[in-house]
Parts: C-alpha cells; sequence; structure tokens
C-alpha cells in the first residue's frame, strides 16, 4: 500500500438546514490534537445519531481524491474537504484499497475499518444536489467508517499506518458494489454476513436480504422523509 497523507482531520456541530432538518455536514479543520473515543472525534456532533456516530461508526474517512470527479461533475460548485461531512481526509487510500477489518494506528489512536458509508439525503440538502446521495453509491465515492479499538489522541501531522489486514478480498469497494449493485447476489451477500469485523447492522441487512430475497427500500435515505431529521 502506498504511503497514507493525512489532508485534513474535521469536527463540526450539528446545524438547522431549515424545516427542522439537523445536518452534521458542516465542519470545520482542526489543527490541533483531539481526542479520538469509542463515540467519536472529540465534540464532533451528529444530526442523526440513529445512523452516525457509535461504536461501529465513530469515525468517517472520505478520500480526497474524489473531490476532482465531483469537480468534473459538478464545477459550479467549489467543492473540498469536508464536503461530505468526513472527519478524516487523506490521499493514498481509497476504497479499492481499504479493506474490511482493516487496522490503523492513528497518533496513540487503534482504528479499524467497520463499513461503507451509506450517502443520504442530507448531502442533497447542502449542496442543492437532488441526485448526489445517489449517484455517489453508484459510484461508490462514499467513504467509510471506523470502529475505535484503542481510544487515543489523533492530529492532522501524526502518522496513518496500515498496522493489519485480515480480509485482503474484501475491499471497501467490493462491499459498496456487493451491497448497492448487486443487491441480492448470493455469494456476495455471504461473503458479507460472514465477515465479522463488518458492522453488525450491515450484516443483519444482509442476512435478512439471503432469507427474504428482498432489497429494502432506500428511498427515505437517499431522499429523506418530511419528519426525517426532527430533533424531539
Amino acid at each position: 500500500m502506498n504511503t497514507v497523507y493525512v489532508d485534513g482531520v474535521y469536527i463540526g456541530k450539528a446545524k438547522n438546514l431549515g424545516q427542522g432538518l439537523l445536518s452534521d455536514t458542516d465542519k470545520q479543520r482542526i489543527a490541533n490534537r483531539l481526542w479520538l473515543w469509542p463515540q467519536g472525534l472529540g465534540s464532533d456532533e451528529h444530526g442523526d445519531p440513529r445512523f452516525h456516530t457509535g461504536p461501529e461508526r465513530a469515525l468517517h474517512h472520505y478520500p480526497a481524491e474524489h473531490y476532482d470527479y465531483w469537480r468534473e461533475r459538478y464545477p459550479q460548485i467549489g467543492w473540498s474537504s469536508p464536503a461530505f461531512g468526513e472527519n478524516l481526509s487523506t490521499r493514498g487510500l481509497t476504497e479499492e484499497q481499504a479493506c474490511l477489518g482493516d487496522m490503523f494506528r492513528w497518533g496513540s489512536a487503534l482504528l479499524q475499518v467497520s463499513q461503507p458509508r451509506s450517502p443520504c439525503y442530507r448531502l442533497s440538502h447542502r449542496w442543492g444536489v437532488p441526485t448526489l446521495p445517489q449517484l455517489a453509491q453508484d459510484t461508490g465515492r462514499c467513504g467509510w467508517f471506523y470502529r475505535v479499538l484503542k481510544p487515543g489522541f489523533v492530529s492532522a501531522d501524526q502518522p496513518f499506518e496500515l498496522i493489519q489486514r485480515s480480509y485482503p478480498g474484501l475491499t471497501v469497494a467490493w462491499a459498496l458494489r456487493c451491497f448497492y449493485r448487486e443487491p441480492l447476489e448470493h455469494a456476495g451477500l455471504k461473503k458479507l454476513v460472514d465477515c465479522p469485523a463488518l458492522s453488525s447492522r450491515w450484516r443483519d441487512i444482509a442476512l435478512k436480504r439471503l432469507r427474504t430475497g428482498r432489497v429494502e427500500d432506500w428511498s427515505s435515505r437517499l431522499l429523506g422523509l418530511p419528519l426525517e431529521g426532527l430533533r424531539a
């Protein structure tokens, strides 16, 4: 694997996008070190904790390389990190190179790739591009999440190093293609279910597809619902 260069570290506060919709996609670059703990990075907030944060979605990683594609596709938007709400932006590591279960040492913390990110309608609301979540999903430019195996201090100037790879054939890109482009392909679903490093949510969904032969409805995630994201 090529050397991974940390391009930026970002956290933010959940903001109201109107009509009660809370979003965490507007994050700010942080230069000082932060404590990475099992629930997330520093004081980072989330618009909908049901689908962001938690032990298996503690940190969102998005490759900086993807922004060349988005600039070409939508030149009217000033694309730059963290436009996709990422906590961590790097160069030298994409979905084609990262694998489920990969362990990385960053600063004094130890991370493990837990699942791809499933893009949602909050991206559409922020950038005014209704098809953005679907396009990110279709092209596999989604990024991925980590679980924190060992909490610790991290910063942009500390090395990000792969220390263990247990599932070299199960890249994040493969998981995205299997989950979204061939969602009922038996062999792929079986591999997802049998990968203990994959988040329990993704494994449960894959198992349900195997048992029912049906794919869940993605419309609420991709398009949103009137009351989605409201804070009680």
